[in-house]
């Protein structure tokens, strides 16, 4: 979350943040231990030791009324008498006097705790029932909770082990998160032989309080780590994880390896959380829209650390295999190829150049196989040919020892490629010792090594992956009006939904369902109701013939498997035929209460692709949207994807992009591509049905017909969820959507109207014209210094303000209506930031010079005030260029504290939003 200041109307980005919440939990100036004791082996003496015989300079309370010291430390009867508030208390005593433990903490002011006791929700009802105890306790005050049924956690910088695990992990720039206490000990062990840093170690536990997106925020801002890993178990709130792990992940990497892939592995790891761990496929969509990037051993953890902190993300898939035996390069091109890479094509200037030095029976392709006998200048040389090839994304270069290869000496020419060349270099030394001082200046120059060849190429695809989960991100989607008319939409499809809920339905006919997709702008197939056999023929004359007939009930979902639909009818008694066969075949089969009628609908010729657009609400994620090859064999050919909601027109773009049937959509053999755009609107709105009408239980439009001409849905089935279920508990999208209550029309002194709306990732073109707008003055207050167009319209800063997480912040944008432009004009710009872990936020505001002195400035800071409140915040705070007397007034009249900062050319304001 950006921190900004107050100035013209705006705020300045120079503003000291305050302390993270979490920060006394992580580097704690005093400990107690609750449950402290010198009984050799137990986990009340080991954390003590840990403390008290370690490096940690803080100060040390242990806790048990059974002893008066402790390893030679005064022992404390209870937290009540210890001299003074601590940061971190470490509870290990039983989990039934957890609760009361924690009672006492927050009365004597403790800031954190960490509880390393078991016995809680992984017990089953009793131990939930200690869960819920804590949180009322916590619920008190303002104290945070690690845990319950956790290892600890390390601070290797500050000496701190606050673990019952014997040694502390070496300092270093990576913070190693886990839900596996018994892992963290093994990767301890490891980490310590192998020299491997950590700038924190973290055992999670069952995540009652501190969750996953709480340690991703902090350690984001951590000047010490890095790179953030995690092993998970469960995910817990997946809002938050997936909130806070964008936020990070556009500036560090976070890399996963997530337990529960099969069936098993699931049920093993929530016995052992006590958590849900949801769908494994809906969880690698949920990635793709946070940047975090998964792998699949523990090892390749560290090695993907240890990469993505030497080198440049690759722009592509294509790798550049450079070797001295052809053996090693052939594994590496089929373990490339096998996950997803490519072979990159050699240039022909770049097989020129190769020929001009090379021995004349070097493989002339990709691998570019340099022979046995190459020496260090040879490998330097074709390593600087094939690095400048513009097709190539990335190099791997691999060295088998030979008698005539001296891995040093080439490890010494390879290093200078290191760095500058925008592009990753990996090596792989093949061997042992005679490969080892090779190997170490390879990683002294900033050059990951590999024991194996694909080993290496595993690692170039992950980078692959990882960059494309950035891109989307990163990318900005072309602009789509979506608001026009969206609350009378969604108005209308409450109402709907309402009245098949008053009939204690869950179960929308075909023709509802149908009416529900129009009122989104979905394509649909007119679907006629009729309940006589004679009203059908006649509704079949009306659209004229061929005609398609389909049962019409109110409870039978799959109409095909009780002979309830008939295709490509062709004159009045075909469709008398058709309405006696589906009666007799529904009463028969399920009874004739089932049977309310016939829809009958135009035949569509099916001269393009049958798809498949639903969506289902999954356990942990809640709604998911699935895209795919449709007809009856949609369950055979399973060639799908899914994506979280709701999307824009570059993650719809991204959802195509996973399927087989892509490639054919774009034309093949002849035939012309479908309708692309007109599909990938159709994506967007289905997304924003079903995050704005969270009954929707499940959905399936199968076939949605795709074709040069068109998109049409020709059937659809709608689930609601049970009625019994009241609004506030039916599952959330993971993320949030678009705020359409914060949508509102405004009129300035000019008499000119603004739309007043949150800000949108369409919204950066927008943006770009509107710093055009700005002046040098305003650019000064807003700044406090003179801070430059092309900063301020780069790229990579406009999508951070336009792609925002709208729980995380609010920016709230004033368009102006313009009917000679595609892009919107806006005119000014005010934002709402919520500091991470805490209930304040920052304020900032700026108007474009001609649009000032007509209200709006005051306008948008009343209308983040209104946001504040409605979102919990308690306190906002802006800060101001001295200079802008006008904000300063609006200020003062407006309620707020004014008050002077340390800097002469800056006033603060302070707002109470509760």
């Amino acid at each position: 979350m950006g921190k900004t200041k107050m100035a013209s109307p705006a705020l300045n980005n120079t503003a000291a943040s305050e302390r993270s919440a979490l920060e006394r939990f992580f580097t704690p100036a005093s400990v107690a231990v609750i449950g402290a004791s010198d009984r050799e082996g137990s986990v009340g003496a080991t954390v003590v030791a840990n403390l008290v015989q370690g490096s940690y300079k803080g100060r040390v309370y242990p806790v048990n009324r059974k002893y008066s010291t402790v390893f030679g430390v005064r022992c404390y009867s209870s937290q009540k008498n210890l001299p003074e508030p601590i940061d971190l208390a470490v509870i290990v005593t039983p989990a039934a006097s957890v609760p009361g433990v924690v009672h006492d903490c927050v009365d004597v002011g403790a800031r954190s705790a960490i509880v390393i006791s078991a016995g809680f929700k992984e017990r089953g009802p009793e131990g939930l029932e200690l869960e819920r105890q804590v949180k009322v306790e916590l619920s008190r005050g303002s104290m945070r909770l690690v845990g319950p049924n956790c290892l600890g956690m390390m601070n290797p910088w500050i000496g701190l082990n606050a673990t019952f695990a014997k040694n502390i992990a070496r300092p270093g720039n990576v913070a190693f998160l886990s839900q596996s206490g018994a892992l963290l000990t093994a990767i301890l062990d490891w980490s310590l032989r192998e020299q491997v840093g950590f700038s924190a170690i973290v055992s999670t536990g069952s995540m009652l309080d501190v969750d996953w997106g709480d340690l991703i925020s902090f350690y984001g801002e951590d000047p010490k780590t890095q790179s953030i890993l995690l092993y998970m178990e469960s995910i817990g709130d997946a809002r938050s994880f997936l909130s806070a792990a964008r936020e990070v992940a556009l500036s560090k990497p976070i890399i996963l390896i997530k337990a529960g892939r099969t069936e098993a592995a699931s049920k093993a790891a929530s016995s052992h959380t006590g958590a849900l761990t949801g769908s494994d496929e809906v969880f690698d969509a949920a990635l793709r829209r946070c940047g975090v990037l998964r792998v699949e051993s523990i090892s390749d953890l560290f090695y993907m650390a240890d990469v993505l902190s030497k080198q440049p993300k690759t722009r592509g898939p294509r790798l550049t295999i450079l070797t001295n035996a052809g053996g090693p390069g052939v594994l590496a091109t089929d373990a490339l190829i096998a996950n997803g890479g490519k072979l990159a094509a050699l240039s022909d200037d770049t097989v020129a150049s190769l020929n001009a030095f090379l021995p004349a029976h070097w493989s002339h392709a990709n691998p570019i196989d340099i022979l046995g006998d190459a020496d260090p200048e040879r490998f330097a040389k074709a390593l600087e040919i094939a690095i400048d090839d513009p097709a190539s994304d990335g190099l791997l270069v691999i060295l088998a020892p030979q008698g005539m290869t001296n891995p040093a000496e080439v490890a010494k020419g390879l290093a200078p490629y290191a760095k500058g060349y925008n592009k990753p270099l990996l090596a792989s030394w093949m061997g042992g010792k005679d490969v080892a001082e090779g190997e170490a200046i390879l990683s002294a120059a900033g050059v990951p090594t590999f024991s194996y060849p694909d080993t290496a190429t595993r690692a170039f695809n992950y980078m692959w992956s990882y960059s494309e989960h950035l891109r989307g991100l990163y990318d900005t989607p072309a602009i789509a009006d979506t608001l026009a008319g969206a609350e009378t939409r969604r108005q209308r499809a409450e109402e709907l939904i309402g009245s098949v809920v008053s009939r204690s339905r869950t179960l929308l006919t075909e023709a509802e369902a149908k009416q529900l997709l129009g009122l989104y702008g979905i394509p649909t197939v007119a679907t006629h109701v009729a309940r006589s056999e004679q009203e059908a023929v006649t509704r079949a004359a009306q659209i004229g013939y061929p005609v398609v007939v389909k049962l019409h009930s109110e409870t039978i979902t799959h109409k095909t498997d009780v002979g309830g639909v008939k295709l490509n009818l062709l004159n009045n008694d075909e469709v008398r035929e058709a309405y006696r066969s589906i009666e007799n075949s529904v009463s028969s089969s399920v009874g004739s209460k089932a049977f309310q009628g016939v829809t009958v609908q135009p035949m569509i010729r099916t001269e393009g692709y049958e798809l498949i657009l639903g969506s289902s609400v999954d356990r942990v994620f809640g709604p998911v949207l699935l895209f795919g090859s449709g007809g009856q064999l949609v369950e055979v050919y399973r060639d799908r994807a899914l994506a979280l909601p709701p999307l824009n027109a570059t993650l719809a773009q991204r959802l195509l992009e996973q399927t087989k049937i892509h490639v054919a959509l774009q034309g093949v053999r002849g035939r012309p591509p479908v309708d692309l755009a007109g599909l990938k609107s159709v994506l967007v709105a289905f997304s924003q049905l079903i995050v704005e009408l969270p009954r929707i239980a499940e959905v399936d439009i199968n076939p949605l017909l795709a074709s040069p001409e068109k998109v049409v849905a020709l059937d659809a089935r709608v689930v609601l969820a049970n009625p019994k279920i009241h609004d506030g508990a039916l599952p959330r999208p993971a993320i949030r959507p678009y705020p359409l209550q914060y949508v509102s029309r405004w009129t300035m002194k000019n008499g000119h109207e603004v739309i007043l709306r949150p800000i949108r990732p369409e919204d950066e073109p927008a943006m770009r014209k509107f710093h055009e707008l700005l002046s040098d003055e305003t650019v000064y207050l807003r700044y406090f210094h003179m801070a430059k167009l092309d900063t301020r319209i780069a790229h990579e800063r406009l999508v951070r303000k336009c792609f925002i997480d709208y729980d995380r912040e609010m920016a709230l944008v004033a368009e102006l209506g313009s009917a000679d432009s595609k892009v919107p004009v806006i005119v000014g710009v005010g934002r709402l930031s919520r500091r991470p872990l805490s209930e304040e936020a920052e304020l900032a505001v700026v108007v474009a010079d001609r649009y000032q002195h007509q209200g709006l400035g005051g306008e948008l800071v009343a209308r983040l005030v209104k946001i504040a409140r409605t979102e919990g915040l308690k306190r906002i705070v802006a800060e101001f260029h001295s200079e802008n007397s006008a904000i300063r007034h609006m200020a003062v009249h407006g309620g707020a504290t004014v008050e002077r900062t340390s800097d002469p050319s800056c006033f603060r304001i302070t707002v109470a939003s509760n």
